[in-house]
């Protein structure tokens, strides 16, 4: 019951998070301010998309470690879809940390409205239903 609960409450701040998440994805230009933004709301977005994943699968009875391991996990039981996404998604994390290069804040921005969005959305989507 406890564990139910849990994952329930981290999808509800999984949810807001997308919502913010998404006001920034809806913009057409962003500042240099805005990117940063965006970038950090991914992160956090994207921190508690695992972590909900995570506790969901948890609560399903599987036993789940990392993030990586939670995510091959979900991909298996066709939680989410696109698997190598989320991996890439994972990886470049650590990328997003330098948004004072204005470059990588650029390649960053296009990741998360091009590729990232859309796994955070159908994840939310998925559990939702």
């Amino acid at each position: 019951m406890n564990e139910d609960i849990l994952w329930k409450q981290r999808f509800s701040n999984y949810k807001k998070a997308a919502m913010q998440l998404e006001e920034f994805i809806e913009k057409d230009e962003l500042n240099k301010f805005e990117i940063q933004g965006l970038i950090q709301c991914f992160e956090y977005t994207f921190e508690l998309a695992w972590k909900t994943m995570k506790d969901y699968l948890e609560n399903e009875g599987f036993e789940v470690k990392s993030p990586r391991q939670t995510i091959q996990t979900a991909f298996q039981t066709q939680l989410v879809t696109d698997g190598h996404t989320w991996i890439d998604a994972l990886e470049k994390r650590n990328l997003m940390a330098h948004t004072y290069d204005e470059g990588v804040a650029k390649e960053a921005e296009q990741l998360i409205k091009q590729k990232y969005y859309g796994i955070i959305k159908e994840l939310l989507n998925k559990l939702e239903n």
